[in-house]
């Protein structure tokens, strides 16, 4: 092992592992991202349907997620989100601009 890469132990396996390892690992295989036609057609059924039918809606929306308990509890937290606030329109100039 480099000398650089401190070494400690894991607590699941009680063998030594390296607190800086190098190898490349892929995190966002659980994480997903929610649009907000997602997150409204979520809170939708949430709010007529209630919860278990908001989780058969996020499944079926997210079909990587497979655990019941994991997709009520997105569900959930999807459910309490705000709406995301309208944008502002810009601002349609009725003269043209003159820059000295």
């Amino acid at each position: 092992m480099d000398d650089h890469v401190r070494v400690g132990v894991s607590a699941a396996r009680g063998k030594p592992v390296a607190l800086a390892d190098g190898g490349a690992r892929h995190h966002a295989i659980e994480m997903f991202v929610v649009t907000e036609a997602d997150a409204a057609a979520i809170r939708a059924v949430f709010t007529q349907e209630g919860e278990l039918s908001a989780a058969i809606e996020l499944r079926r929306r997210f079909p990587g997620i497979t655990d019941n308990t994991k997709a009520r509890e997105c569900a959930r937290s999807i459910a309490g989100w705000p709406p995301l606030p309208i944008q502002p329109r810009t601002v349609t100039r009725l003269r043209p601009r003159y820059d000295c």
